[in-house]
């Protein structure tokens, strides 16, 4: 073994430099200085005998071997991260720092409800929330940013253990006074018509495979930003969206002439999990989570039917 091996905090150093792109940035991060963590990274250059990171006064650019030791150094840290866990997990579970990243079809109709009763179930728990989209919540699960996600199944996350909570309904929505039968075939939804969420977005791969029409695939606008831009597109009257079931229950319509009806077509709902690294040492608390969040949401009633006036 060598005598000298970098140390985790030259490592974090590395990696905040490779996220952030700048070195001032990095630093605040970090809460240290950019000399010091400039000089730290050349004492770990020093250390391993080539240069990891091309330093001019506009661009940084990593080297080829910089890159790699950038790739081990988080599996690194991700590792040293696990070795408290475990050593948590023998505590009281579901003490402690948590940090859930949350997608935007989920985040603001979900959690307003819940937080509050996992706050009196867990008072030991500091939860840490970050809302983004499915594949940056996936990525930030992978580099060890995050711990868990809530995330709309199915999706690609990589290789994660998942807990499924609850089946989540797509709606199809109309603008007011648009005729709308009780239940929409995918084959009612006019081509040119329907409204997406922009790239980025798991809900409109989900809409989609439920639809399943490749017509529709080809013509969909995909215009909307969030799920409010589109409902108040379609209160409007530019075009129909689907929307999910808890949105709704949320209030989602609420100051809107929209009305929703239930989409009739196979797999027209998407499944709400919890998913987190397989093999992590918490995954014990995470599926503890997963029933708190089972539980509080059962006792849900909900304060809206499932179809707006209409």
């Amino acid at each position: 073994m060598s005598a000298y091996l970098p140390t985790l905090r030259q490592l974090q150093y590395l990696v905040a430099l490779h996220d952030h792109g700048h070195f001032g940035r990095a630093a605040d991060a970090c809460f240290i200085t950019q000399s010091t963590l400039s000089a730290s990274l050349r004492e770990l250059e020093t250390l391993l005998g080539h240069m990891l990171v091309e330093r001019t006064r506009r661009v940084i650019r990593f080297t080829p071997l910089g890159l790699r030791i950038v790739d081990k150094a988080r599996r690194v840290l991700r590792e040293a991260e696990e070795l408290a866990d475990i050593a948590q997990a023998e505590r009281t579970p579901l003490t402690g720092d948590l940090r859930m990243g949350v997608i935007p079809t989920i985040a603001p109709f979900l959690l307003p409800a819940i937080l509050p009763r996992l706050r009196a179930e867990f008072p030991g728990l500091r939860l840490y929330l970050r809302e983004e989209t499915s594949q940056a919540a996936c990525d930030g699960l992978h580099r060890g940013q995050l711990d868990c996600v809530l995330l709309a199944m199915p999706y690609a996350c990589g290789d994660v253990e998942e807990a499924e909570l609850f089946a989540d309904e797509l709606m199809v929505a109309f603008p007011a006074n648009e005729p709308a039968p009780d239940a929409v075939q995918p084959d009612d939804i006019a081509a040119g018509r329907l409204l997406l969420l922009e790239d980025g977005h798991c809900l409109k791969d989900h809409v989609l495979s439920a639809c399943n029409r490749p017509d529709l695939r080809a013509s969909a606008m995909m215009l909307g930003t969030s799920l409010h831009t589109l409902v108040q597109m379609v209160d409007n009257g530019l075009g129909v969206t689907l929307v999910p079931r808890m949105a709704v229950d949320s209030g989602l319509l609420d100051n809107t002439g929209v009305t929703v009806r239930p989409l009739d077509a196979d797999h027209a709902s998407r499944q709400i999990a919890l998913v987190w690294r397989r093999g992590s040492a918490r995954t014990a608390e995470f599926q503890l989570l997963a029933d708190a969040f089972r539980r509080h949401r059962e006792d849900f009633t909900p304060a809206r039917a499932a179809t707006a006036p209409g």
